[in-house]
């Protein structure tokens, strides 16, 4: 089975491509950072910027739930699928081919 090129793929899906799928409400920006209400857990509403990413990095982090990673794992996460699975299920969302990574 062949592997993804997960390199190329970051410069095709950004961070901000996956909050949007995920409908992700962004209480409060600072640059590149943005705060919210985390789309993995039901978040309280004193928890409203519990969930923290920073779009230029493709990096987030949950202060409730403790998960954190790049775009990739956010959507595994947010989708409940293994990371591969999900990986090609978000290209397709995308409409990005799966760069493949030759055996």
């Amino acid at each position: 089975m062949p592997g993804i090129d997960f390199n190329t793929l970051r410069h095709e899906i950004t961070m901000e491509q996956v909050l949007r799928l995920l409908r992700f409400d962004c209480t409060r920006r600072r640059g590149s950072q943005w705060h919210g209400h985390c789309p993995l857990h039901e978040s309280e509403p004193r928890h409203r910027t519990a969930f923290s990413v920073n779009v230029a990095l493709d990096c987030y982090y949950c202060h409730k739930c403790k998960s954190r990673g790049d775009q990739f794992t956010l959507w595994a996460e947010a989708t409940r699928t293994p990371i591969r699975q999900a990986t090609i299920n978000l290209c397709q969302q995308c409409r990005r081919n799966v760069p493949w990574l030759p055996r």
